[in-house]
């Protein structure tokens, strides 16, 4: 049976307990079923931006993992992109896949105003713009961040963005 997309889940970082995505500053995985970030579902990947955050401005940055799931095939050659970009004009959302190999624990930051070191991001808007994630065998994961932007004086708004990850299979 192929790879299907609830093969590939998107956890967030923090440790292997963790289920707060606001902890998720780099570190390992989370393994618990409350670290998997469900679509649609408000707050699932950050918290609110506060009227000050949003007044004089704020860059938030948080570690996630890839993982695969199924329980023999290899996730192919995919890429991660961000499908649908933040809905207000004040912000936006640039991805990087982290410097640490497949398998290992992505570097922990201070705090979610600490950048990482060393990733690049970009805004790849589709998949053949894409970053690069490297193969997944079955079990594998691999970390990567996002940077939320939010520029001075944003307007309140729920905002929304859709991460997307597309990889082939052979069955």
């Amino acid at each position: 049976m192929p790879i299907v997309a609830s093969d590939i889940l998107m956890r967030i970082s923090g440790g292997a307990s963790e289920t707060d995505p606001n902890n998720a500053l780099g570190g390992a995985m989370s393994t618990v079923g409350g670290g998997i970030v469900v679509t649609d579902v408000l707050n699932n990947d950050m918290d609110d931006i506060t009227s000050a955050e949003a007044s004089t401005g704020i860059i938030i940055y948080h570690g996630y993992y890839w993982e695969n799931t199924h329980g023999s095939l290899t996730y192919i050659a995919p890429k991660m992109y961000i499908d649908t970009q933040t809905a207000s004009g004040d912000t936006d959302l640039a991805i990087a896949i982290a410097d640490e190999a497949v398998n290992t624990s992505i570097e922990i930051i201070a705090n979610e105003t600490t950048a990482p070191s060393g990733p690049v991001f970009t805004a790849p808007a589709n998949f053949a713009a894409g970053i690069s994630v490297g193969d997944l065998d079955s079990t594998d994961f691999r970390g990567w961040w996002a940077r939320y932007t939010v520029n001075n004086s944003a307007t309140a708004i729920l905002d929304t963005m859709t991460m997307g990850i597309q990889g082939d299979t052979n069955p």
